[in-house]
């Protein structure tokens, strides 16, 4: 079987979140509630395919941003 870096990492924060836990389902979740209340999510909260879809037809309405850096071809004129 070949090595999969992302479910590694996943089953070592599962298992370190559980020792902290003391190996404790119960005691997990509330660590889990505790630590969501803390770190509030600060965008969208998407729960099904229609949602995501209405999400994503309202960033396409948005105009575009407005551009941070313009590359010029030449350099300036100096005299």
């Amino acid at each position: 079987m070949k090595p999969n870096p992302v479910l590694e990492e996943l089953w070592r924060i599962k298992d370190e979140l559980a020792r902290e836990a003391g190996d404790d389902v119960h005691q997990l979740c509330e660590n889990t509630r505790k630590w969501a209340a803390e770190h509030p999510h600060p965008g969208p909260v998407v729960r099904n395919a229609d949602e995501l879809r209405q999400l994503l037809a309202e960033i396409q309405r948005r105009p575009p941003a407005e551009p941070t850096l313009t590359l010029k071809d030449q350099p300036p004129h100096q005299p």
